[in-house]
């Protein structure tokens, strides 16, 4: 899980990145929030997470550590698909999109603080 994890974020990474060059050189920063949500979700939420699951791998092996996993790398780009549309379009139609994602992700986030409660040792 803690490859996965880091291999995930490492995806996250490139794309905020790219997301980040492709503003400065069009200087457009409307889907700056989706730049940002893509660094601290994907990159660094995701980092961390694999670094947790190296060092615990008690908490990598649950079915908690899987389901947080593919909340995460599902309900991302969910959410951050609706954002951005959202940003680019002004239509507040996308507002249930982001919903959906987001609330994946933050299920995702709770099943990890649950897996630290219980693995974590």
């Amino acid at each position: 899980m803690s490859r996965k994890m880091i291999a995930g974020s490492a995806i996250y990474f490139v794309l905020g990145a790219l997301m980040g060059m492709g503003m400065s050189i069009s200087e457009d920063y409307t889907l700056s929030p989706v730049h940002a949500h893509i660094n601290l979700l994907g990159w660094v939420s995701m980092a961390l997470g694999g670094i947790v699951y190296h060092l615990f791998p008690n908490a990598a092996a649950s079915k908690l550590g899987k389901w947080h996993f593919w909340l995460h790398m599902i309900g991302i780009p969910i959410m951050m698909a609706g954002l951005a549309a959202m940003l680019l379009t002004g239509d507040k139609a996308m507002i249930p999109i982001v919903s959906v994602g987001s609330v994946m992700v933050v299920a995702g986030v709770i099943l990890f603080m649950i897996n630290a409660f219980k693995h974590v040792r």
